[in-house]
């Protein structure tokens, strides 16, 4: 037998959970309201977001589809206004970004973050204010920076000593004197994925505090009449739910908040906590309440910067997951349901790891529910997988779904709003996905779905 392949088996790469199936929920038609969007419910069975019946979405947009509850979005980015008052909320455009979004971002006075040019593009597209934008990305080229200082962005967060100096050089030749911060790698283990715990020392995100470059970029920084230094950044992870990583980042930053001061005489007046804060995904989720939040994060740097001796800066937050996640769901159309005997039922959709590539990347667990009908149908353990040539390609990877389900209904997974869409890719040559924003009873596309000749678009 070969030293490099044996036979499968049936169980792996873990075709069971821990080697068992999952307990089946007591009602498979149950909109949980701590995971679905706000305005979402049953009518006559049906799933219906923002008094829109999906069945009717799927008609007029196909599948799949993004559907935003447009209340459920703005009413959190009010809560994060309100929950932070005397503070900024910047959102962290990154989770999902379209000219719409930017609009309400807008209306509702909140600040955005962006880490590309084309990001920023997005913003200035609709008139955003540039003073409520800052700037982030580990690797900002020598254009996006230009663009950046031209607009006059509010902060540009510096990652390296090679962008300090570009910067310097940059804003000497243009006349300006741009608003910096520092993003501080601060060794926090935050309680997350691997690929989303972005505070600890070997990673490619900012500047070690441990290792004393973050001091040393100070140095750079003050060193440089043509950049002003306003304050650190720090951002410990994403789908974090509670304040003790945060705690501990405070209080490292407050160290090398005193040290600024011992050294340079300087008090910097900024302090940005960065976000990451968690949504619920499935049942056993408990997503942080926003003022809880809130609250602890102004008694933790209100009590680091009186231990330090310090005042307290202004503090600033970055939450995109936890306003767009939760208000986004996406549409599906059943294909084919294959029962594999003993294991589990596959139930392939009409889309899969080009519009929603979490799972694969992180292994990331969904909600699903039959949205076109409600069923009594005894539930079945299954999989949700897509139609791409991977293996990998899944969606849900454990879920009970009602045992007559057929070819035609319709799926629909919550808490998508986030890191679906913007990660979207063409893989295996399918358009990206339609997304569209509905309340009170009205549907409106804010993304144009691709067609194959966007798919086309550019090849010579």
């Amino acid at each position: 037998m070969s030293r490099f392949a044996h036979p499968a088996g049936d169980r792996h790469a873990e075709m069971l959970p821990h080697e068992r199936p999952p307990l089946p929920p007591a009602d498979l038609n149950r909109i949980n309201p701590a995971i679905w969007p706000r305005t979402s419910g049953r009518t006559d069975g049906t799933l219906t977001i923002g008094h829109v019946d999906v069945r009717d979405l799927a008609r007029e947009h196909g599948t799949p589809l993004f559907v935003l509850d447009e209340h459920d979005v703005r009413a959190r980015m009010r809560d994060y206004v309100t929950a932070f008052a005397g503070s900024d909320v910047h959102y962290a455009g990154k989770a999902f970004l379209c000219r719409e979004i930017v609009r309400w971002l807008h209306d509702e006075g909140l600040g955005l973050d962006v880490a590309s040019g084309g990001e920023l593009a997005v913003a200035l597209s609709v008139g955003f204010p540039p003073e409520r934008i800052t700037m982030h990305g580990n690797n900002k080229s020598v254009a996006e920076l230009t663009r950046a200082l031209e607009v006059g962005v509010g902060r540009i967060v510096v990652d390296s000593y090679e962008e300090i100096a570009r910067l310097g050089h940059l804003a000497e030749r243009h006349g300006k004197r741009p608003k910096v911060m520092i993003r501080v790698t601060t060794g926090v283990e935050a309680h997350t994925h691997e690929f989303i715990a972005t505070a600890h020392d070997d990673q490619k995100f900012g500047l070690s505090l441990s290792a004393g470059a973050a001091a040393e970029a100070v140095r750079r920084i003050l060193a440089l009449p043509s950049l002003e230094l306003v304050g650190l950044h720090s951002h410990i992870g994403s789908q974090i739910v509670d304040t003790a990583g945060f705690e501990v980042a405070a209080r490292r930053l407050a160290g090398l908040l005193v040290q600024i001061k011992d050294e340079h005489g300087v008090v910097l007046p900024e302090l940005d906590l960065g976000g990451g804060y968690g949504i619920a995904y499935v049942e056993d989720d408990e997503a942080p309440d926003v003022k809880e939040i809130a609250d602890g994060l102004r008694e933790i740097v209100t009590k680091v910067c009186e231990d330090a001796g310090l005042p307290v800066p202004r503090l600033t937050v970055e939450p995109g997951r936890a306003i767009v996640g939760p208000g986004g769901v996406t549409l599906y159309e059943v294909g084919t349901v294959k029962d594999v005997e003993g294991l589990r039922t596959y139930v392939s959709v009409d889309g899969g790891m080009s519009d929603n590539v979490r799972t694969a990347l992180y292994g990331a667990d969904y909600t699903v529910t039959l949205a076109s009908r409600a069923s009594t149908a005894e539930p079945m353990l299954s999989r949700v997988v897509g139609k791409h040539c991977e293996s990998g390609d899944i969606v849900v990877r454990d879920c009970f779904l009602p045992s007559d389900l057929a070819p035609g209904d319709l799926l629909a997974v919550a808490a998508t709003g986030a890191y679906c869409r913007s990660l979207a890719s063409n893989y295996n040559y399918l358009p990206k996905p339609a997304v569209v924003a509905v309340a009170d009873g009205a549907a409106r596309v804010i993304v144009r779905g691709e067609t194959e000749d966007d798919l086309l678009r550019g090849q010579l």
